[in-house]
């Protein structure tokens, strides 16, 4: 295969995973579906806890275990397909459960979404590592951009039908018809990722090491590279920053948003992204990697401080601000995709060719714990209120600015 062909397909293959996983977005869609089935403040933090940290965690085997095999490519199928398969079944759950008490199809639901989000997880080692082997480096971030600006317009469309859905089908029966949109698209994004084929390989070393001597090797790694500590730092203050990232639709809610309409913040998220990804594209490939993670890191700030100015000023009639959780929202989904192009990039940027499963296994892993907080924030919410998560979001967005000013430029 050419590489205009498989730059082609990595695209294809991610617009439609993006549309896809926007049909299932943690804090939208299926914080609202939770929220609306258990009322638990809880449960709505453990909805991002549970994605962020099944997708980190078994980085660390996965990374172990691909960096010994002759191929990434099957890692990724057990991992694509089988996500796909646990929305689709999510889907199935809430067509056929209208019956069930919200308690039994709660819990099944969560059941179903930890299994997503830990075999999701086994996906990212083999991606970083095909796509760093089939893109070159200079354009990555394009590449990343173009993927989120293409699945950004589709989901667009998806939000529309997901609105339309709501507002057609009696609950839970509308989030099933949405689930099983996104099990569609991800299986398309499946089948044509690997469709790739196996690029090259680069092993410099024929030997391969046990796994304690695997993790040995990663100690090293975070003690002696000090580019790669400070990230995995900013990567712990970036999952404190994410605490808040459930609650925003619950503060909306809080605040006389109706949840029958979370497709328009969807859409506001969705549209905000699409707006952003080719400036996130450029500043990578041109600024460099850490540049545009300060600058993510920076605007990070923006959104829980709104939040919290709202709150200490008194919040107007939900007429008005309508207009301003829109625009949270767009901001919301424009830092989420320049984040991701940010992370995705630099860590392939710092990660030798040889060693690149065991670097993002080492990396992910380390910052995997970080992206459990939401689940304290779920605890939190009940004792405080929700007002204390958004200040201590906005703090850590500061810190993770501070940190990442401490990477040299060259870095990334």
């Amino acid at each position: 295969m050419s590489d205009k062909q498989g730059y082609r397909k990595v695209i294809i293959a991610g617009v439609s995973f993006q549309a896809g996983s926007a049909a299932v977005d943690s804090a939208t869609i299926m914080s609202a579906l939770v929220y609306q089935l258990s009322g638990s403040s809880v449960l709505v933090g453990a909805v991002t806890a549970i994605l962020r940290f099944g997708w980190l965690f078994p980085q660390l085997f996965v990374g172990f275990l691909a960096q010994n095999a002759a191929s990434s490519m099957p890692f990724y199928i057990i991992g694509a397909f089988g996500r796909a398969i646990c929305i689709g079944l999510i889907a199935l759950v809430l067509a056929l459960g209208a019956d069930l008490s919200h308690i039994a199809l709660v819990t099944v639901v969560m059941v179903l979404w930890v299994a997503y989000a830990f075999i999701s997880g086994i996906v990212a080692v083999p991606y970083n590592d095909i796509v760093a082997r089939t893109v070159p480096s200079a354009r990555r971030s394009t590449m990343l951009a173009t993927r989120f600006f293409g699945g950004g317009v589709l989901a667009l469309g998806v939000a529309w039908i997901a609105d339309k859905a709501v507002g057609a089908w009696d609950f839970p029966a509308s989030f099933a018809a949405i689930f099983a949109m996104a099990s569609g698209l991800m299986l398309v994004s499946s089948f044509v990722f690997t469709s790739i084929g196996e690029p090259e390989q680069v092993r410099i070393s024929a030997q391969k090491p046990g796994f304690f001597a695997y993790l040995r090797a990663g100690v090293t790694v975070f003690r002696d590279n000090k580019t790669f500590r400070l990230f995995v730092y900013a990567q712990w203050m970036g999952g404190v920053v994410l605490m808040a990232m459930p609650f925003y639709v619950v503060e909306a809610n809080l605040v006389g948003f109706s949840l029958g309409r979370v497709a328009l913040l969807l859409g506001a998220q969705t549209f905000g992204a699409l707006l952003s990804n080719f400036l996130w594209g450029w500043w990578g490939d041109h600024l460099g990697k850490a540049s545009l993670l300060r600058a993510i890191a920076f605007g990070r700030i923006i959104p829980p401080l709104v939040i919290v100015f709202l709150v200490m000023t008194g919040l107007p009639a939900p007429t008005s601000t309508l207009p301003v959780f829109i625009a949270i929202f767009m901001g919301l989904g424009a830092l989420a995709n320049g984040l991701t192009i940010a992370v995705i990039g630099f860590l392939m940027e710092i990660s030798p060719d040889d060693l690149r499963p065991s670097y993002s296994g080492y990396f992910n892993a380390l910052t995997a714990p970080a992206f459990l907080l939401p689940l304290l924030a779920g605890v939190l919410a009940v004792w405080s209120g929700l007002t204390l998560i958004f200040a201590i979001s906005a703090v850590a967005a500061l810190v993770q600015f501070i940190i990442l000013m401490r990477i040299k430029t060259g870095a990334g």
